[in-house]
């Protein structure tokens, strides 16, 4: 079976499903069904909705993810402030949005999610986005206080990103039975 992948593009694969593993059961399942919402793979009312309260949220969520195509589109080249305004305010509503599931339990788990709802271009302004949409009132003051200490001083003061896309995009997996062999 022939690969494109090089050995280094295999470490980072790993890396990134290292990280994925690495948070919270509700936050993997939340990851996985936004991924499902923002990219359209599949149905995610009918995927992932438990009860009807969960169904309203999935559809809260597509409306909101509706913004994804414009803030695609408008991810500046630069860091220019004129560059920035119509991406900012879609970025931090629709992170407000994520926040405000109480899924996303940190800068990572929010990282990870938004790295692969937008692309790598979109690294340089998260941690702005993020900061912004976690100090928003309509979070507890308590909850606003844990996701902005979240948020690493290397992550909000990085002199620079990397542009390389991430490779990991998490998926549901059907439960399968297996036969063991006597």
């Amino acid at each position: 079976m022939a690969t494109n992948t090089k050995p280094a593009d295999g470490a980072l694969t790993l890396a990134e499903m290292k990280e994925f593993a690495s948070f919270g059961k509700g936050t993997q399942r939340y990851i996985r069904r936004s991924l499902d919402v923002g990219l359209g793979r599949r149905d995610a009312i009918k995927r992932w909705s438990r009860d009807v309260g969960e169904a309203a949220s999935i559809r809260a969520q597509a409306r909101t993810y509706q913004r994804l195509d414009h803030i695609r589109d408008y991810v500046p080249d630069d860091s220019g402030l004129d560059a920035m305004e119509p991406l900012m305010g879609p970025l931090v509503t629709m992170t407000a949005f994520d926040l405000g599931q109480d899924r996303l339990p940190d800068f990572a788990s929010y990282r990870f999610l938004y790295e692969r709802l937008i692309g790598a271009c979109v690294r340089p302004w998260l941690p702005g986005a993020f900061c912004a949409a976690a100090a928003l009132p309509h979070l507890h003051p308590e909850r606003r206080r844990i996701l902005l200490q979240s948020i690493s001083e290397a992550a909000a003061t990085a002199p620079g990103w990397s542009n390389r896309e991430p490779v990991f995009y998490p998926e549901w997996v059907e439960k399968v039975d297996v036969a063991v062999a006597g």
